[in-house]
This record gives C-alpha cells, structure tokens and sequence, in this order.
C-alpha cells in the first residue's frame, strides 16, 4: 500500500516529489528506491501534462470563445515573461522545478513550457533534470534533516 500512496503523492501536483519521498521514507521504503521511484514517476509527469494540454487545446481552439480567450492570455503571458525566457530558456525551466517549493515541480514546469510553445523533447529534459534536482533535494532534507543545507549558513571565514 505505501507504493501505491507514493505514486499518488508524486503524481499528484501538489505534492509530488515534496509530500512523496518524505512519505515514503517515513513509511519505511529505502531512501535510495524512493529516489528512483519518485523521479521516474514524477519526471513521467511531463510528456503526459504535454499531450494532454495539446490534446485538449486542439479540441477546444474550434470554440471561438476559446480561442480569443487563449490567445489573448497566451500573448499577455508570453509578453510578461518574454526577456526572463530570452535569457535563461530551457535552463529556467530546469531551475524552475528543481526548486521543491508550492507551485513549482513538473506540472507546472511543462505548463509554462506549453504556454510559451517551447519544444517538447527540450522541455522533457529539462523538466527530468530539474526532478532529479529536486528529488535530491527533498532526499537529503527528509533523510538528513534540514542540516543538509547548513554549509548555506556556515561561516567559511575561520
């Protein structure tokens, strides 16, 4: 039962990696296959919110309403984040859900990348290394506590 929860925890966009790996360390699962675990399912998450975005979009674009709507949210949007995109492209994407805080992660990662009509396989990867960040990040500070990041806080000096 707690690979199944693991799985929906992950797959699930408000906690993915953040609420699965700590779930599934504290229900007794080895921290190096809940990593493995996480990450596959999680990093799957991308294609699958590509295709059925893609999907959906291709339905719904042959309502008018839709697609006066879309459009003009998809230029506002595009407008509002045109130069950040410029200048760190498929990388901000990466960076973007690799950081595990609320709203950041796979999903919405690859909605972003729809919205703004990068390339699918270049979002694919950059989506799997920013989980495989992310999941590392959660890894260590489920399995070492939050002091896996005290050397942000050391003082180098002495």
């Amino acid at each position: 039962m707690t690979y199944l929860i693991t799985a929906f925890l992950t797959l699930l966009p408000i906690s993915e990696l953040r609420g699965a790996i700590p779930y599934a360390i504290a229900n007794g699962l080895s921290p190096l296959f809940t990593w493995f675990y996480c990450v596959i399912l999680n990093a799957a998450v991308g294609p699958l919110v590509y295709i059925f975005l893609s999907t959906f979009h291709k339905f719904l674009i042959k309502f008018t309403w839709y697609k006066k709507l879309f459009e003009r949210f998809v230029e506002k949007t595009r407008h509002k984040v045109e130069n950040k995109v410029k200048k760190f492209g498929y990388l901000g994407i990466t960076l973007f859900v690799a950081i595990p805080l609320p709203i950041t992660g796979a999903y919405t990662g690859t909605l972003g990348s729809w919205i703004l009509g990068l390339e699918p396989k270049k979002t694919f990867l950059s989506v799997l290394i920013g989980v495989i960040i992310s999941g590392t990040i959660v890894l260590a500070i489920t399995y070492f506590g939050i002091e896996a990041l005290s050397f942000f806080t050391k003082d180098l000096s002495h």
